[in-house]
């Protein structure tokens, strides 16, 4: 019983884990927050892009 006891607290204070988990999540951030801008800046670059060729 003893070792189980000192098995779940060893889990508990790992930390490793968790900083993989907080760096995950922040990629996850960044990569929604890049979708959403490009998503957003698509019609206007897509303009400017035309007056270019245009000009051209």
């Amino acid at each position: 019983m003893l070792t189980l006891i000192q098995t779940i607290q060893s889990f508990k204070n790992e930390e490793k884990g968790q900083a993989l988990t907080e760096y995950g999540l922040i990629i996850a951030l960044v990569a929604v927050f890049l979708i959403g801008a490009l998503g957003f800046l698509a019609g206007g670059l897509g303009d400017t892009f035309q007056s270019i060729i245009d000009h051209l």
